[in-house]
């Protein structure tokens, strides 16, 4: 072989390789772009499963329920989310936004107080995220056996300055356990805007002066029964929500 030959031979080789490693470059990219879409298809298994077994079992259900619901194994789960506390902190800040963003929506959407505070309770109730509040904003109110006085302190009518101030009209009841949301989970925001449609109402006459934000949110919670037909769900909720609302005005409203 003279030495064209044998350039010629060392240029075609370094081709084949530049040609070979280009392939497998290639090839590793195609798999791992996949990969990664595989791991966010996992995530939103996880976070879908996580809200539909909180919102029938509550907070307290185990990481394997969520696992078994989003069809992976509950390693995948941890791989994401390393304790139970970071992913029910992640479903309880996730639906807390959404029932202010929903609460903001009425009050920027509806001039008259009552159909505001009224489409505010439809729109929450029909997205079943009541049942996925944070405990502590639903754990509210004179739990303690302190005599009347202390109960009628609940009821002030500015509830929503509780969650700035401290006032006890809005005080957590009982310590937090391990299995709710250890942070306040958005759930200052969603206390302030609520109260701005509470106190609206109750201004314009068309609320009891009785009720507070914990009792438009106890509304919320209990208004969405997780029912196993769909249908009978949702015409439930219609006809409890009803009777929830005609208890919330005003008798001379």
């Amino acid at each position: 072989m003279n030495m064209s030959d044998f350039h010629g031979s060392a240029t075609a080789l370094s081709a084949d390789s530049g040609r070979v490693m280009t392939g497998a470059t290639t090839h590793g990219v195609g798999r791992s772009t996949p990969l990664r879409v595989d791991a966010q298809r996992n995530l939103e298994h996880v976070l879908r499963a996580a809200r539909e077994v909180f919102g029938e079992l509550g907070y307290g259900a185990p990481m394997e329920d969520v696992a078994r619901r989003a069809r992976v194994g509950v390693g995948t789960v941890y791989r994401r989310f390393p304790s139970k506390d970071v992913l029910v902190r992640r479903i309880a800040e996730e639906e807390t936004a959404r029932l202010t963003d929903q609460a903001k929506a009425a009050l920027g959407q509806e001039e008259e107080p009552w159909q505001a505070l009224s489409r505010f309770l439809r729109t929450s109730v029909a997205s079943g995220a009541g049942r996925l509040l944070p405990p502590q904003v639903l754990r509210v109110g004179a739990a303690e056996e302190d005599g009347v006085e202390e109960a009628e302190a609940v009821r002030v009518p500015h509830q929503r300055q509780a969650v700035v101030t401290g006032a006890p009209d809005l005080r957590v009841v009982g310590s937090r356990s391990q299995e709710e949301p250890a942070e306040d989970s958005g759930a200052g925001a969603l206390l302030e805007v609520v109260g701005r449609l509470v106190d609206r109402a109750r201004e314009a006459g068309e609320l009891r002066t009785d009720v507070t934000v914990a009792d438009v949110l106890l509304v919320i919670a209990t208004a969405a029964p997780a029912l196993p037909d769909p249908a009978h769900q949702a015409a439930a909720s219609s006809r409890l929500l009803d009777i929830l609302l005609e208890g919330l005005r005003s008798r001379t409203a």
